[in-house]
């Protein structure tokens, strides 16, 4: 090969070479965003066998959304690539291409630390909105917030205390998933205005510290713990600490506040004695469905598109409620909401009439279809007791019963046998489960043919395609590929 041809294929090669790293650049700057930039989440995730296949893969492709960061990130990768690019173009062929060929290879690390490197500015950008939210918080001295924490359930109990407390008040809460000091504190910066009476937060952590840091933002009187399971233990290495993590926003409280718990959550009954000597608020609330405390629930009724119950506190109020959402589960998070609301002066019937605006959606469940079969989407997120619960709320439907999920993550050592439980639930209660991950398909299955694995969309929406009976109910629980919850 002359030296003309050899430097065109060079050149060639070259571009190539920078669109492939281009290629897996964005890939893992796009998975390292979906976990946050969370070093903890970004390793938890290489548990799941799908993500370990992916560590070299050049298939499909990823983009990431656009941000400030994402877009400092990207640009410090192409000036990394042109630089390799102009420093090695030199060299003889055969080094060329072989240090090529090893940059490819360490495509996933030097994404990562590119990603790692620009997250020391990104700190101290995130340190100056925190401090500006802080500052803009205290100007709002008549303002009310309330604090919402827990594995599971957090969503909901904002969205039915929005739903309420809107009927009366002036109210701003947090959106959708946001629940990171980031998302709290640009909420405040940008959307906190004068004529809010009240603020309501979701917040989410993944290791201890987190809570507490929101905490002295928002300075909450009103403090929310839905209830403690398993959810993330893989981020927080054990229970004890997703156990004193979440009790951060019951020590953050004053002592004039008020905390609120889920007195049928057995982690939380358990530690609530042993937190006890870090907590100074006195006014503690406990709701349940199963006790008579502080405020209980009798004679539940569970209907495919609405629960009943009756509702009591112990001041002697209480209602009936008719809420239009899907499944038992709901019940204690309609009372952890209706406690917080009595709190602030309004009535058990008052807030049983606000519940008759709130929508299955903000249940965490709703319908994508109501017959021929009946799909139900489950699938903004996934943790062990939700599962269980829409398991249970399958058993309404006479027909044949499927449910489409992924394994769990973030679960560390107790994610085999939690697999297998909600494998034995499967079992007793669904004519068909499709396992969307391999990671604890083994555990899930115990043999059991009723449970299969299909990893691939087409197959699956292939697989469900003879479900087709009125009475039919399909389940879509936890995150799957959009083609699959598309194709209803």
């Amino acid at each position: 090969m002359g030296l003309k041809e050899a430097y065109i294929m060079k050149f060639l090669v070259s571009v190539i070479w920078f669109l492939l790293f281009a290629k897996l650049f964005f890939f893992w700057i796009w998975l390292w965003q979906l976990k946050e930039c969370h070093l903890g989440r970004f390793l938890a995730h290489f548990e799941t066998q799908a993500a370990r296949k992916f560590l070299f893969s050049f298939k499909g492709f990823r983009f990431p959304k656009l941000t400030k960061k994402i877009i400092a990130i990207s640009f410090s990768g192409i000036i990394f690539e042109s630089l390799i690019l102009f420093l090695f173009f030199s060299l003889s062929d055969i080094w060329f291409y072989f240090l090529l060929l090893i940059l490819l290879l360490l495509a996933p690390i030097i994404s990562s630390i590119i990603v790692l490197a620009i997250q020391i500015p990104t700190g101290f950008a995130v340190k100056k909105i925190l401090m500006d939210a802080e500052k803009k918080r205290k100007n709002f001295k008549d303002l009310l917030v309330i604090g919402i924490t827990g594995s599971y359930g957090k969503t909901s109990v904002k969205e039915f205390l929005g739903e309420i407390l809107s009927q009366k008040f002036n109210i701003l809460k947090t959106e959708k998933n946001i629940n990171a000091e980031i998302g709290i504190a640009k909420t405040i910066l940008e959307e906190l205005k004068p004529e809010h009476q009240i603020l309501i937060a979701e917040i989410g952590a993944y290791e201890r510290g987190k809570i507490k840091e929101v905490c002295q933002i928002l300075k909450p009187k009103i403090g929310i713990l839905t209830g403690i399971g398993e959810q993330h233990l893989s981020t927080f290495s054990s229970q004890e600490n997703i156990i004193n993590a979440k009790f951060e926003l019951i020590e953050s409280l004053p002592e004039d506040g008020v905390a609120i718990f889920n007195g049928d959550n057995e982690l939380i009954i358990l530690n609530l004695k042993f937190q006890i000597s870090k907590i100074q608020i006195k006014n503690q609330k406990l709701c349940s469905v199963a006790e008579k405390l502080d405020i209980w629930a009798e004679n539940m009724q569970v209907e495919k598109e609405f629960i009943l119950f009756r509702a009591f506190s112990k001041d002697g109020d209480w209602a009936d409620f008719k809420v239009n959402l899907l499944g038992s589960q709901n019940v204690i998070n309609i009372l952890l909401a209706a406690v917080c609301v009595k709190e602030l002066g309004m009535r058990l019937q008052e807030i049983s009439n606000a519940c008759l605006k709130i929508r299955p959606e903000q249940g965490g469940m709703k319908f994508l279809r109501k017959k021929s079969p009946v799909v139900l989407d489950a699938s903004y997120s996934a943790n062990f007791n939700g599962v269980m619960a829409d398991l249970e709320y399958l058993k309404l439907y006479q027909g044949k019963k499927v449910i489409i999920m992924p394994c769990l993550i973030e679960l560390n050592g107790v994610a085999k046998e939690i697999h297998r439980k909600i494998g034995r639930k499967i079992a007793k209660v669904c004519d068909l489960a499709i396992i969307t991950t391999a990671d604890y398909f083994e555990e899930i299955k115990q043999d059991s043919p009723k449970i299969i694995l299909i990893e691939n969309p087409n197959e699956i929406i292939e697989k469900i395609k003879g479900f087709k009976n009125r009475a039919d109910v399909i389940l879509l629980e936890g995150r799957l590929p959009k083609a699959v919850v598309n194709f209803f």
